[in-house]
């Protein structure tokens, strides 16, 4: 295998997915990709952005909280107002001439979290003091305590977790004031905004830590507004 690339919350903004592809020179064949989830919800190319991570032969894919949101309404027709006004309408448009087979399965076989050679990755946060794997799925997908701690503790320099890294999404490092990726001490955080007017999405080598960000994703899509 080549290298190993994680990539932030995509929210619909294909066009920035493969320009963070093409910039990483990422390999289809020979390189792995983890996708820390959130795929939905957001810009107008939610079914196009499945398709483009569906022809990655080595993909990893976390379950997030809109993924979730847009598989209750895949597969119950749940449509709470509460998704639709994040974003989940972008996500209703994109499939209005039907959802393929292929993309509710892509969604429903999606990792509440993934190890690898002791890095971990997943969507929103866990509790450190627990296994990960004893831990319920609407946490992993929807914590911000992990975040929120690491913030707080950032200047004593103290490793939180029992990970050498572990890289999330869901909480934008625009809470921070910024749109690059965010260290704090062992947490990486990847969510650089790609689903908000003026943010961007970002791909990372995980062992070497270098990064590449795609356009600002509203300029990407001008005239359509975001989440």
């Amino acid at each position: 295998m080549g290298k190993q690339f994680v990539i932030g919350d995509i929210h619909g903004a294909c066009r920035a997915l493969q320009e963070c592809l093409q910039k990483s020179g990422f390999s289809r064949g020979d390189d792995q990709l983890i996708c820390l989830g959130d795929v939905c919800d957001g810009w107008p190319e939610v079914k196009e952005s499945i398709d483009k991570l569906m022809s990655i032969k080595n993909l990893v894919y976390i379950l997030g909280n809109h993924d979730q949101w847009a598989l209750n309404w895949m597969e119950k027709g749940l449509a709470p107002s509460v998704w639709l006004v994040q974003g989940g309408a972008a996500t209703v448009k994109s499939y209005a001439a039907g959802i393929p087979e292929q993309h509710l399965y892509f969604l429903k076989k999606a990792l509440p979290w993934f190890e690898s050679e002791n890095l971990l990755f997943v969507h929103g946060g866990f509790d450190p003091n627990l296994p990960v794997s004893r831990q319920a799925l609407h946490d992993l997908i929807w914590d911000r305590t992990l975040v929120a701690n690491a913030w707080d503790n950032r200047a004593i320099g103290q490793k939180l977790t029992c990970y050498q890294r572990v890289f999330v999404g869901h909480t934008p490092t625009q809470t921070f004031g910024t749109t690059e990726p965010i260290q704090l001490n062992d947490i990486w955080m990847l969510d650089t905004g790609a689903g908000w007017t003026g943010g961007y999405l970002t791909i990372m080598d995980t062992h070497t830590g270098e990064y590449w960000q795609s356009s600002r994703v509203d300029l990407l899509y001008p005239g359509i507004q975001g989440r």
